[in-house]
């Protein structure tokens, strides 16, 4: 192998490659990428054994075609590192990777190809297209809201519910719930529900951008897998049931009020300083016209705010986490919000006012 190209042109695909490549990994070949050239096509593959990322560039001058793997985060150190617009060689010498640029030298330690895994291709059972900002959109209005290594390993990813004419994702934890809908124009035969892992949401999004420019879905039992522009992303599914979501939306209440978005999270960011660094929670006393936010913590300290809103029921006090009530109102995007209330018991219902196509659902905390 040995080809030459511009450090822009390898430096955005290896870029996103190597953020699938895991630093820690059990296999040495991992934390590698791997470089394939073929007439002046060149493909970086990263790949964690659960989520693959194969990212096109073109080489500007191909002396000889091949393939090698190198460490995926010195590649890109080092491309990071020389000048702008600089041309980078790239040759596989003596079973060591040599890279030169202009007086620069690096050689790297490779590791053999076949050795390098590959995410096995089952064939799809279902092919679509959606708007990549559809898919943008849907990913950052939820995914605030997966699970962490959670014990229930099906939470640790996000639901994608694809329907004829709709797009879904639904993401929880346990304690919160976020859901987005939009339309999009496919036909299926039946329902799809695909729970994709946390990582493989997080790497897809890195992909997506605001356009209309198709992304295209192949659907597999085992596997998702996307293509957009020069990027091919594939995911495996995480094997599981996902709660019944409809079933977690409150639909009794009858308090409703609406407030200034940005406003209430200031005022609830700048609360959450003085509550309880672990349980993070925060009272708020509803009354008409006024919403007054408290918290407090061991060391006696307390936070006090009151914050107009448009309210006219009765008065009521209910407890939350403060980061679950702040992650809902950064992701809204209409100036004002509203949230439904049933009882200090009960959750509640936050959505943009009059609903959109998101709605958020949060779980009180007993203070």
């Amino acid at each position: 192998m040995n080809f030459s190209i511009s450090r822009e042109a390898l430096l955005r695909p290896l870029t996103l490659v190597a953020g699938v490549v895991e630093r820690r990994q059990t296999l040495p070949v991992l934390s590698n990428v791997l470089i394939e050239i073929e007439s002046d096509q060149v493909a970086l593959t990263g790949t964690d054994l659960e989520v693959e990322l194969v990212g096109r560039t073109v080489a500007s001058h191909v002396e000889q075609e091949g393939s090698a793997t190198v460490p995926a985060r010195k590649l890109m150190d080092i491309c990071k590192s020389l000048p702008e617009q600089a041309e980078i060689q790239l040759a596989v010498e003596d079973g060591r990777a040599v890279l030169r640029s202009g007086r620069s030298r690096f050689t790297l330690s490779t590791l053999p190809v076949a050795e390098f895994p590959n995410i096995e291709d089952n064939e799809g059972s279902q092919e679509l297209s959606v708007p990549r900002g559809t898919l943008k959109h849907l990913i950052e209005s939820t995914s605030f809201a997966m699970a962490q290594q959670d014990v229930r390993y099906y939470l640790n990813g996000m639901l994608l519910e694809i329907q004829s004419n709709l797009l879904r994702a639904v993401a929880t934890d346990g304690h919160r719930l976020s859901m987005c809908s939009r339309p999009v124009d496919v036909t299926v035969e039946q329902p799809h529900k695909l729970i994709v892992p946390r990582k493989g949401i997080l790497e897809l999004a890195r992909l997506l951008d605001d356009s209309d420019e198709p992304v295209s879905l192949t659907l597999g039992s085992t596997h998702i897998r996307a293509h957009t522009g020069d990027f091919t992303f594939t995911s495996k599914l995480i094997d599981g049931k996902f709660p019944d979501y409809e079933r977690v939306v409150p639909r009794n209440g009858d308090k409703v009020l609406l407030a200034e978005r940005a406003a209430l999270r200031q005022v609830l960011s700048r609360t959450a300083i003085l509550s309880n660094e672990k349980y993070r929670g925060v009272r708020l006393y509803l009354e008409p016209g006024n919403l007054k936010v408290m918290a407090n913590n061991p060391e006696q300290e307390e936070a006090e705010e009151n914050i107009a809103v448009e309210y006219n029921g009765p008065s009521m006090e209910i407890g939350f986490n403060v980061g679950y009530l702040v992650d809902v109102l950064t992701v809204l995007d209409e100036e004002r919000m509203q949230m439904t209330l049933a009882d200090p018991n009960s959750s509640a219902l936050m959505e943009e006012p009059g609903g959109g196509d998101a709605l958020y659902v949060v779980m009180p905390m007993r203070l």
